[in-house]
């Protein structure tokens, strides 16, 4: 039987936790006030990230949420964002996956969008 794995989303503030597996940042810009050294990461994967424009767009407004993430998964289609989200798929095949996001509200962010994406491949995200 194989191990499922579990996908997180957390807060690159956060402290690490034991749980957390591999670390990957899916952010496009780096945090403001975090080193790279404290944000303990495995990755910074951000050729996943949304465009520039779909990112200055959405601005985490919550009721344009729905068509962030539709907007967003059509852009995951595109080449580099696909090979970019295959590569987080086989890191959650291998261990625990946390995506690391430095908004405020990280369930109405792309990780939550990438969590969604990942657990329908059959991992169960984190309840």
């Amino acid at each position: 039987m194989t191990t499922r794995h579990i996908v997180r989303i957390r807060r690159v503030y956060d402290d690490p936790s034991p749980r957390d597996g591999t670390r990957v940042l899916v952010d496009r810009l780096w945090p403001r006030g975090v080193s790279k050294a404290s944000a303990h990461l495995d990755e910074w994967c951000k050729q996943i990230a949304p465009s520039t424009e779909l990112r200055q767009w959405y601005n985490h407004d919550p009721e344009l949420f729905d068509e962030f993430a539709r907007r967003y998964r059509a852009e995951l289609n595109e080449p580099e964002r696909a090979e970019a989200l295959a590569h987080l798929r086989e890191l959650a095949d291998e261990n625990d996956l946390t995506l690391l996001t430095g908004t405020k509200n990280p369930d109405i962010s792309e990780a939550a969008v990438l969590t969604e994406l990942l657990a329908t491949a059959g991992r169960p995200p984190e309840q």
